[in-house]
């Protein structure tokens, strides 16, 4: 299926690794101009460059997504460059503590929440006028299991995950008059640096391979992944890219998950 995403500029943040590098490369693969932004200037580059080397046009634009003048620049350079913007794939986002509720700090709490739901928040106000100027265009916010699926270990970022998904049906009720499309990308267990050094870990204690760490972490902590294995980024992005198409032009308000089946309910 083309896609046909030539012409379209496209912002993802978190783009320099992980998953917001398989969705950069899948929208890329697919003729977008992508500018993909993170705070880590060198490693943002370095991706940037890899893109390049296989002919993509990609822009690597080093951002703090808790610092609103970052943001600011982020969309200017973006418009000054190419002239517009038409997908928004708000990626960025992270943990920084893992435990008991008791044990959460609320500076942790404050922190997480900037960094997961308000600077998202932010940069999208700071988007959609370019999005209505452009008549429509597409937000996809990458979530997580954990807003439908809490894990008792990760609740200050499970509460993140949750208003996202929230906040995404929220502006897809308000700007679907515009034509700008919302919509939300749940991925579980996903191949990232975070994953590995977790299997890793997991590996070196348990003195079996990365694959049999897969499983066993499955079996005690996610029973209902049925496929065995890790996702990779690239299989978050495939979707993104439908996503971003006019093949998905009648799609908005969802929550769309790829997890290998590892949430419970329907």
């Amino acid at each position: 299926m083309e896609l046909h995403l030539k012409g379209k500029v496209a912002i993802v943040t978190g783009g320099s690794k992980g998953i917001g590098k398989g969705i950069a490369a899948s929208l890329a693969k697919e003729g977008a101009t992508v500018v993909i932004t993170a705070r880590n200037a060198d490693e943002l580059e370095d991706t940037a460059a890899m893109f390049r080397l296989q002919g993509q046009d990609v822009l690597a634009i080093a951002a703090d997504m808790t610092k609103e003048a970052d943001l600011q620049r982020l969309v200017t350079t973006t418009v000054q460059q190419f002239g517009h913007i038409d997908i928004l794939v708000n990626n960025a986002g992270g943990i920084d503590a893992f435990g008991p509720l008791d044990t959460i700090s609320m500076d942790q709490w404050r922190q997480i929440f900037e960094v997961n739901f308000f600077g998202l928040v932010a940069l999208t106000q700071l988007v959609i006028p370019h999005l209505k100027k452009q008549g429509g265009g597409r937000i996809i916010n990458i979530s997580s299991e954990n807003a439908e699926q809490p894990d008792p270990n990760m609740g200050h970022y499970n509460a993140t995950k949750a208003a996202l998904n929230n906040y995404s049906k929220t502006l897809s009720q308000n700007y679907g008059k515009d034509n700008i499309l919302v919509n939300t990308v749940s991925p579980a267990f996903i191949k990232t640096p975070l994953v590995d050094e977790m299997l890793e870990g997991i590996s070196k204690e348990k003195n079996i391979s990365v694959t049999a760490a897969a499983k066993l972490f499955l079996k005690e902590n996610r029973p209902y992944q049925v496929l065995g294995r890790p996702g990779t980024p690239e299989e978050t992005g495939s979707l993104v890219a439908f996503l971003a198409s006019d093949h998905a032009a009648f799609i908005t308000g969802a929550v769309f998950r790829v997890d290998g089946g590892s949430v419970g309910t329907v």
